[in-house]
């Protein structure tokens, strides 16, 4: 279910649609496409950005990078926009399955803060425009369990909790319990300690209840699962509508990540893409988008137009301390990322 905006973000968004977006009366394509994760971009955004520009949002929408990725090499054409995570970006890029992006197209690209910026997965940002970052943690719900059940990742592991997990269908996260568990890096290239998450990962299988990367918060706010490995706007949002679920950050570290568009090689609408992109780095654009998605903006400005309760908000801005244990996903090589795929497709499948 969308999580609709708060009154004033609407009338925002209705302001800023008779602003002029500082790309003047250029002509451009009137349709842009775009291919992204599910309940990623509030309906009002695309409304208001068709509104002032005329261009038509096609979205088509996936649940993990892996059916992104496949898509996208399979079919080669219909969509002028992607949001993969930064691992895939650096993947994609390698594979040449991306279009260059010329930042001086995108005005409001200066608004990204440097952190988010020149990443290893994309030097110099030729291929990727930032958009949303965030953690992937622990989340609880103290209804079905009690709060103290899941403290550290070892936790999962829990007899209580058998038959009442939740975790993302995604092998990159998935993986990254086992080798945190380990002690090792959730960008772990060794395959010997590859082996090890995996045999780890195997004995947490009984107590999964579902893999969600659709809309996961459903499972918690329902208690059909009792704790799981969740985004954390998705927990943002659970939290929102019941208190009772918890967002952990654990002692031993956790997954950040960074999502950003880029443009398939295949992209019919290029001038329509840089319009759309544009649009959504207007400082309080992004801040109406972070706050309606629970997620965190990279966009430096974007943090001034967020309403103070979403400031102080530790699942979606961690203090520092606890930011400090976080990991970013990084891009693998392609032997790497087949040993995760593989121990992947065996896990699920036991």
């Amino acid at each position: 279910m969308k999580r609709m905006l708060h009154s004033a973000i609407l009338a925002l968004l209705a302001l800023l649609a008779m602003v002029s977006s500082g790309l003047g009366a250029a002509k451009t394509d009137k349709v842009v496409n775009l291919y992204i994760w599910s309940e990623y971009i509030p309906e009002e955004v695309i409304a208001a950005f068709t509104k002032e520009t005329g261009i038509k949002v096609n979205i088509s929408t996936y649940d993990s990078n892996e059916a992104m990725y496949a898509k996208v090499k399979l079919v080669g054409k219909g969509y002028d926009l992607v949001v993969p995570s930064s691992d895939y970006v650096g993947l994609m890029r390698r594979e040449n399955l991306l279009l260059p992006i010329d930042v001086k197209k995108i005005p409001n690209f200066g608004l990204i803060a440097p952190q988010f910026t020149n990443q290893s997965f994309d030097p110099g940002n030729g291929f990727s425009i930032p958009y949303m970052w965030g953690s992937t943690s622990l989340a609880i719900n103290t209804q079905v369990v009690p709060a103290d059940t899941v403290q550290k990742t070892a936790d999962l592991w829990k007899p209580e909790l058998k038959g009442k997990l939740l975790l993302p269908n995604d092998p990159r996260e998935v993986m990254g319990i086992g080798l945190k568990v380990l002690g090792y890096s959730i960008n772990e290239k060794d395959p010997e300690h590859l082996r090890q998450a995996f045999e780890k990962l195997k004995t947490l299988m009984p107590q999964v209840r579902v893999f969600d990367s659709d809309s996961p918060k459903q499972a918690l706010l329902s208690g059909e699962v009792a704790a799981g490995l969740v985004w954390n706007g998705e927990a943002y949002i659970a939290n929102g509508e019941n208190k009772a679920i918890r967002y952990i950050y654990p002692p031993e570290g956790f997954s950040l990540w960074l999502d950003s568009f880029c443009m398939p090689k295949g992209a019919e609408h290029v001038e329509a893409a840089y319009r759309f992109i544009d649009y959504v780095l207007q400082a309080k654009v992004s801040a109406a988008i972070s706050e309606s998605m629970g997620y965190s903006s990279p966009n430096a400005k974007a943090f001034d137009f967020l309403p103070a309760a979403m400031k102080n908000n530790v699942i979606v801005n961690p203090p520092v301390q606890d930011a400090a244990r976080g990991e970013f996903l990084d891009s693998l090589d392609e032997k790497t990322l087949k040993i995760y795929e593989d121990y992947w497709v065996k896990l699920k499948t036991k």
